[in-house]
């Protein structure tokens, strides 16, 4: 069997129990070691054979994950943060579905969500914004016209770019260009989690400035929108005392 996992955002202990476990029980792991801590691979327990795919072609991959899945082993192929999101998961997939190779997926922890967590931040702020767009930059793969910075940045609500450190200049412009104000909270956040990691909260104006001046250039999420200064949002309702659950009677007093 092949487990598509995740690995979580950095942090060797924000792989979730299940992950872990996969891992424990692998007899081959492949991994990306462009972005998977390899300190994960200490939960592998009976040594397995690892790999890393950073240095492979889809072929190169999915040709081990075939021979071992004919000899009755079980692969763990294990990608950066939750492998839905920009994980190429899909490509790996339809060719073992053509080999007869069954799999499972084992989710993990996206970046923007470790990002999130080291700033104590909430994306969806009542009143302030109930979205969180996920996006990046058009690079070698190249991104639908209708998702563009600008067009995605109409809406002003939260948003979370991958892939897109390096070209932050451009990124900055396009987000001003499309609707948000150069005062709007922008943060930038390398190494989600890492032991090394790296926040800097500043605007969307000052976003280029601010990478320059800390030399980020790869490695980073940036988020942008109001719900990074958490001011002006309304109390949610679940646990307003007025406010009736399935759970819970409302407070009529007063």
């Amino acid at each position: 069997m092949i487990y598509f996992t995740g690995a979580g955002p950095g942090a060797e202990d924000l792989i979730t129990v299940r992950g872990m476990r996969l891992i424990e029980e692998a007899d081959i792991i492949i991994y990306a070691g462009s972005l998977v801590n390899p300190n994960l691979l200490k939960y592998a327990k009976k040594e397995p054979e690892i790999y890393n795919s950073a240095y492979m072609t889809l072929e190169e991959v999915t040709d081990i994950m075939i021979k071992a899945d004919a000899k009755g082993k079980d692969v763990v192929r294990l990608h950066t943060g939750d492998q839905s999101i920009y994980g190429a998961i899909r490509e790996q997939m339809d060719i073992l579905d053509r080999a007869g190779v069954r799999y499972e997926s084992c989710p993990g922890v996206s970046a923007c969500f470790g990002a999130a967590a080291g700033l104590n931040m909430e994306y969806t702020l009542p009143d302030v914004t109930q979205t969180l767009i996920i996006t990046r930059m058009e690079g070698i793969t190249a991104v639908p016209e209708r998702e563009s910075i600008e067009k995605l940045s109409a809406h002003k609500a939260s948003m979370a770019v991958y892939l897109s450190a390096g070209m932050i200049r451009n990124l900055s412009e396009r987000l001003m260009a499309g609707g948000y104000a150069a005062d709007t909270p922008a943060a930038i956040v390398y190494k989600a989690t890492f032991p090394d990691e790296k926040k800097i909260v500043c605007t969307v104006g000052e976003l280029y400035e601010k990478a320059r001046e800390h030399d980020i250039r790869k490695t980073a999420v940036v988020l942008i929108g109001d719900a990074i200064a958490h001011r002006n949002y309304e109390r949610s309702k679940l646990y307003d005392p007025s406010f009736e659950t399935g759970y819970r009677k409302a407070d009529r007093k007063g």
